[in-house]
């Protein structure tokens, strides 16, 4: 992470969506619609944005049922990976469910999203199911691992 940068999180706001969806559309083949996003800020989901000495880096969804959290979204701008803002950012979230009352976090991820694999069994969690034809995929369906950690 570079050295002497300060990480701020801050809920989503109605103004940020217009730059998660550029990002979005920027970062995933089949990306949430700015709409999705709305409708988590409706739903009252966590929604939530990092920033690092100001600018803005990446976003999150999460999903809180009892005392469980459920990873929907989370993104790094492009510009920005490579930097450990996804490491932190993943960290944060799981303080903060934890710190809501959540004892354990959940999430799907793609088997082919390598990057992203690794980064979560670095942070404890593991595979505990396996969604079959979850997301949608360049010619056709690709499964979604489920991975859990306990908080």
């Amino acid at each position: 992470m570079s050295g002497g940068a300060t990480h701020h999180f801050s809920p989503l706001t109605l103004d940020d969506l217009d730059w998660v969806h550029q990002q979005e559309v920027d970062l995933h083949p089949f990306p949430w619609t700015r709409g999705n996003f709305a409708d988590s800020l409706t739903a009252g989901h966590g929604a939530w944005l990092m920033r690092v000495d100001k600018e803005r880096v990446g976003y999150a969804v999460v999903l809180k049922v009892l005392d469980e959290a459920h990873l929907l979204n989370i993104s790094v701008a492009r510009a920005a990976q490579g930097k450990g803002y996804g490491r932190a950012l993943l960290e944060w979230l799981q303080l903060t469910a934890k710190r809501n009352g959540a004892g354990q976090f959940f999430l799907e991820v793609r088997p082919s999203n390598l990057a992203g694999l690794a980064l979560y069994r670095s942070q404890g969690f593991e595979q505990i199911g396996r969604r079959k034809g979850y997301y949608p995929a360049p010619g056709g369906r690709e499964d979604a691992i489920v991975m859990r950690r306990e908080l």
